[in-house]
């Protein structure tokens, strides 16, 4: 099953199986963490430390002091894997 993966750290988006994404470097669930819980998402060119993870876990932020785009991201994790479907439109690309 083709699934969106998003870079939460440069934005790049990517509709690959997971056995594709772990083979092309993405940090991504199943392969790295679990859906549903705060790990990086990131592409094979970032680094993990932009993340929302980094921000909660190494600079020991709160919620309430996270960025609108980690706001999002906490969101997105909270929401898989629903939140990585692809529609019929971009399953075709």
């Amino acid at each position: 099953m083709k699934l969106k993966h998003i870079c939460e750290v440069c934005g790049r988006t990517e509709i690959l199986t997971s056995e594709e994404a772990d083979l092309a470097g993405w940090d991504y669930p199943p392969f790295m963490g679990s859906f549903g819980v705060v790990s990086p998402r990131t592409c094979p060119n970032c680094s993990i430390f932009d993340t929302l993870w980094a921000q909660l876990v190494l600079k020991k932020k709160q919620v309430s002091e996270l960025s609108e785009a980690h706001l999002v991201t906490l969101n997105r994790i909270l929401c898989e894997p629903e939140s990585l479907s692809v529609n019929e439109e971009e399953g075709q690309q």
